[in-house]
């Protein structure tokens, strides 16, 4: 696939990661976007979903082997999960603990909060308990 199409690819199913539908993110994914490749600007499509609240987006790109622990962006993105329980959206936490995301998992490189202290932070006292239940 030509590197031009490749990324007008990768910034639709951003995009429709955070806008679309999952019908919208399983045909850019048929036609050749990559579930875990970032578009131009560095954000991934995963993360998109997650911060966005949007679960059956997450469940898609999950499905398609977006990975749960790689990080978005270069520096005011992150980590999926952190994204999630950082806004509360519990259905997306749910989607990426399911995928095996870790809520212990520091963003920035190892050096910033895990998705716990972020619910924590923002009292988003069901997205804890959705974590702490995962790790046991």
């Amino acid at each position: 696939m030509k590197q031009r199409r490749r990324k007008k690819l990768q910034r639709r199913l951003v995009e429709a990661a955070t806008w679309g539908t999952p019908l919208d993110v399983g045909g850019l994914l048929r036609a050749g976007a990559d579930p875990d490749a970032p578009n131009p600007e560095g954000t991934t499509p995963l993360y998109a979903a997650s911060v966005h609240g949007v679960a059956e987006n997450v469940r898609v790109l999950t499905g398609a082997g977006a990975d749960p622990g790689r990080e978005s962006g270069t520096g005011a993105e992150g980590l999926p999960l952190c994204a999630a329980a950082c806004w509360g959206h519990d259905a997306a936490v749910r989607a990426l603990l399911s995928a095996g995301a870790d809520p212990r998992q520091r963003e920035d490189g190892g050096l910033g909060r895990t998705a716990l202290e972020w619910a924590e932070a923002g009292g988003h006292q069901r997205a804890l308990d959705l974590m702490r239940a995962a790790i046991g």
